[in-house]
């Protein structure tokens, strides 16, 4: 199953324990995988690297380096379709997303952004939050 993931739940993957990270875990070592566009890569490399999470990424005892190295070596990484911002998109900032899982054919978009998860789906991906994805990919949330 290919999923396209949000930076949101790709940064709560990565440096928390819980749903969020079962569902990382499952793309970087199970049965679903990852769709990327150099954007979506570029946005989850610069917010991760903010100040801010640098405690936290100490206390997971992971480096930035090593986390972007191994996204980017179990990703299939793919150029965003050409779209247009739907006219029920709220934040237009959120249309790399959809242009990736456009160009992947992704089965589903995975989500925290309530600016998304309100589309419910675009273009046949549904647009599930986390604990939905799981239960989709059969892995218990909790």
């Amino acid at each position: 199953m290919k999923l396209v993931v949000d930076t949101n739940v790709l940064l709560s993957g990565t440096l928390w324990t819980g749903t969020a990270s079962r569902l990382v875990d499952a793309l970087l070592d199970g049965p679903a995988t990852l769709c990327l566009s150099a954007s979506v890569l570029a946005e989850f490399a610069e917010v991760i690297q903010r100040d801010k999470f640098r405690p936290r990424l100490e206390q997971r005892g992971r480096s930035v380096e090593a986390i972007l190295s191994r996204f980017g070596a179990v990703a299939v990484v793919v150029k965003p379709a050409a779209i247009s911002a739907p006219a029920t998109l709220r934040d237009p900032d959120d249309v790399h997303v959809l242009a990736c899982a456009v160009a992947a054919r992704a089965d589903v978009i995975v989500s925290g952004d309530r600016d998304l998860l309100v589309l419910n789906s675009f273009e046949g991906s549904p647009i599930l939050n986390v604990r939905e994805a799981l239960e989709k990919l059969g892995i218990a949330a909790e």
